[in-house]
């Protein structure tokens, strides 16, 4: 048999995989976004039980079989094929040691921890989430300790997993050097900086004008909308099940009609990634294979360096007016922008301005990194969250459910809140270079953001699947990562919002 009667072998086998993960992915979308909290484990056990198929395909003998012959020997294939053929070995590499019962329990423990989660903040009670917290770290362990091949550190290989090639080393001296650039400008623009308008953040806006607005800023980022649906639910984000069902979620805020746009932006960002990747990567399984660092890097590409411009909010502002039935016809543009770019730390990281968000990334990196290499206890993580939150952002934290119980992501993996972080640093450097061939702002200022979504489609969305992080951002701006970009961003456009010399 060639190795292309191999690969047109194992990709019938993939066709019926992804069919199930397709599944999957829409009953955990329907858990998070319309299930009644009565049905939320229900819900888990059918997507557990779902799972299990899952297991069975990918940990059968002819599919393992052609992935390790196609990977020893990948003569013949695609360029395309064999990076498919790369991110499929990678993938049974982490998973094949562990048991279809292993599998299911897991499974099962995630979508417990969901329901506990959601309790335990609306309760505002740690207690209610401990226990299932430290089932799922403890499972995080053990997956790592079934593979062949791991990290120095249960966290190295959990960030690894993430962004391939990284570790503590690296991310170490990343949020060191983030600290020590932006912790002082916080606290000069506190201590020096002129004042700005706030009143009218906080102005009522119905729900229904604010879905519309939400509705209008996807449509303006350039997504397709036959290929898209718009929720809500309790923590945004963004799904897909192929480039033609992208799924965005917001939360809306009758007081805090800013919060959507923003979050309405950031999850648009991811839409575009999945919507405009091309149509060889989705026929050939090799779509969906990019680092997290690489979406979050679009998603707050939009949010921030699109979103927070002073190009942006000159465009907007008429429709943002409109749309919210005159509550801003008072707000001049200088003072809607100067607002939406208040530089002052909270204690809500989705709520975070575009200044102080990294801090807020560092505090869980560094909890991360100490529970799952078993330096600290579950027990610990309520005090130290408070703790680093006052010595990193001078925030006192009141609540767990402000506190550690905030987001999401610790009811599913650990090593995912780096890549916020990450991808700032990589928005802010491929923004010099998408400036090399046009006037970013000024196509901004015109309302042309199909602009951007065109020149990111070329240069951006067509190789992320294809590359390693490292070699990804080399390929778009020919040098590796540098935060020094994106750390003169910051300072630029801070010292000139508030006045500073």
């Amino acid at each position: 048999m060639t190795n292309q009667q191999k690969w047109k072998k194992l990709a019938g086998l993939l066709e019926e995989i992804e069919v199930y993960h397709r599944c999957l992915g829409k009953m955990q979308f329907d858990m998070e976004c319309c299930a009644p909290e009565e049905g939320i484990a229900p819900a888990g056990e059918d997507i557990a039980i779902l799972g299990k198929q899952v297991h069975r395909l990918t940990h059968a003998k002819p599919y393992e079989k052609l992935i390790v012959e196609l990977h020893a020997d990948a003569e013949g294939l695609t360029p395309v094929q064999k990076k498919a053929v790369e991110h499929l070995y990678d993938s049974y590499a982490r998973t094949k040691n562990i048991s279809a019962a292993l599998s299911f329990e897991i499974d099962l423990a995630a979508s417990r921890a969901y329901g506990d989660w959601l309790s335990a903040k609306k309760a505002d009670d740690f207690s209610l989430f401990r226990d299932s917290f430290a089932t799922l770290i403890g499972y995080t362990r053990k997956e790592i300790d079934l593979r062949d091949e791991k990290k120095a550190t249960y966290y190295d290989t959990c960030l690894d997993d993430y962004e391939k090639g990284g570790g503590i080393a690296q991310l170490d001296a990343f949020f060191d050097a983030l600290k020590a650039r932006i912790i002082p400008l916080l606290r000069r623009i506190a201590q020096e900086g002129k004042p700005i308008r706030e009143d009218f953040l906080n102005r009522p806006v119905p729900v229904a004008q604010q879905e519309a607005m939400s509705r209008y800023l996807l449509e303006l980022e350039g997504l397709r909308k036959s290929a898209l649906v718009l929720m809500t639910t309790e923590h945004p984000f963004t799904d897909h099940y192929g480039p033609h069902d992208v799924r965005v979620t917001t939360h809306y805020y009758e007081e805090n009609f800013i919060s959507n746009i923003f979050s309405t932006l950031h999850e648009g960002g991811h839409a575009l990634f999945m919507q405009n990747e091309p149509k060889e990567l989705y026929d050939e399984h090799c779509a969906d294979n990019m680092s997290c660092a690489m979406h979050e890097c679009i998603s707050r590409f939009y949010e921030n360096i699109v979103g927070r411009s002073e190009a942006f909010i000159h465009f907007v502002a008429p429709k943002l007016r409109e749309l919210s039935g005159g509550v801003f016809d008072d707000v001049s543009e200088r003072e809607l922008y100067e607002a939406v770019n208040l530089a002052r730390p909270g204690l809500i990281r989705m709520e975070a301005d575009e200044l102080s968000y990294c801090l807020h990334i560092l505090v869980r990196y560094e909890l991360e990194k100490a529970f799952i290499n078993g330096e600290i206890t579950v027990d610990e993580i309520p005090a130290l969250w408070k703790a680093k939150y006052g010595e990193y952002l001078g925030v006192e934290v009141p609540d767990d459910a402000r506190g550690c119980l905030q987001d999401v992501h610790w009811t599913m993996s650990y090593g995912y809140f780096p890549s916020y972080a990450l991808g700032n640093a990589y928005g802010a450097q491929i923004l010099r270079t998408m400036e090399k061939d046009f006037d970013v702002y000024a196509a901004i200022a015109a309302g042309e953001l199909t602009k951007l979504r065109d020149w990111l489609t070329e240069h951006v969305f067509a190789i992320a699947s294809l590359k390693t992080p490292d070699e990804w951002i080399r390929a778009i701006t020919g040098e590796g990562l540098n935060v020094n970009y994106y750390l003169d961003y910051l300072e630029e456009k801070f010292t000139k919002l508030y006045g500073l010399q």
